[in-house]
């Protein structure tokens, strides 16, 4: 029975991993095959590669730095529908990028959408479009690991902070985020890898414009649409590079801060 558990856990294991390893063996084989093709200028590369680094690490930013009050609301006081809106900040974890892309232009239509361009600029079919779509997207996740972070520190931490004279905020500020620097980081660190591959929400909003608003995915978009394989394998394996990256680097922080 134990040998036939162990056959279980391991060949599904195996299946797993080999499925993934296909994939991308199938993705530098054909990189192989299609070397002799032009490859995709430099200068593009270079654009896609700086603007997703740039986007995704601003929007990841702005969407821990508002995560943490909310978060910190959500997992600390009760109040009239928190459920409700609680449920609704994590809309965006399971709804589609594309509709919420749609969403943001049809705000945009709106008389408020349009007041906001006025005083701050134009957001459609704009890089500022590409860091509010990206935003849009990892917010909810952004929140749904910083309130399980929070939830994970005993409050009587914050009860005795409070006891020996510090003030609301400086118990959120001297206890709570110290105590939770790793679960902030994780959460950093996995909404920009998901901000670094969003694509949905970023060509309904911002667009798919050459050397303008192309991001990584959007570079891939563009070149296959045009059926230039080579070069839209090459973004495709500096995207799974990247995110490899990123994931690999988690774990070792992760194990470092413990």
């Amino acid at each position: 029975m134990n040998r036939a558990f162990n056959i279980l856990i391991g060949g599904t294991s195996a299946l797993l991993v080999g499925l993934f390893l296909v994939l991308l063996v199938s993705m530098l084989l054909e990189l192989w095959q299609q070397s002799a093709i032009r490859p995709p200028h430099f200068s593009e590369i270079l654009f896609a590669a700086r603007l997703s680094l740039f986007t995704a690490t601003l929007s990841s930013i702005i969407a821990v730095v508002v995560s943490i009050p909310v978060a910190y609301l959500f997992t600390r006081y009760t109040f009239p529908g928190k459920d409700f809106f609680d449920t609704l900040l994590a809309l965006p974890i399971v709804l589609s990028p594309i509709a919420l892309g749609a969403l943001l232009l049809i705000f945009f239509n709106t008389p408020l959408g349009k007041q906001i361009e006025h005083w701050f600029g134009p957001f459609v079919f704009e890089v500022k479009g590409i860091v509010l779509a990206q935003f849009a997207v990892i917010v909810g996740l952004s929140l749904r690991l910083i309130k399980e972070t929070f939830h994970s520190i005993d409050v009587e931490y914050e009860n005795l902070a409070r006891t020996l004279g510090y003030n609301k905020m400086q118990v959120l500020s001297r206890v709570v985020l110290p105590m939770a620097r790793r679960g902030l980081l994780a959460a950093f660190l996995l909404v920009w890898g998901r901000a670094i591959g969003e694509f949905g929400a970023t060509v309904t909003l911002a667009g798919a414009m050459t050397m303008k608003t192309e991001t990584i995915p959007v570079a891939i978009f563009l070149n296959f649409e045009s059926v230039d394989i080579s070069s839209a394998i090459v973004f495709i394996t500096i995207l799974v590079t990247m995110s490899f990256a990123i994931l690999f680097f988690l774990r070792k922080t992760e194990a470092y801060v413990r």
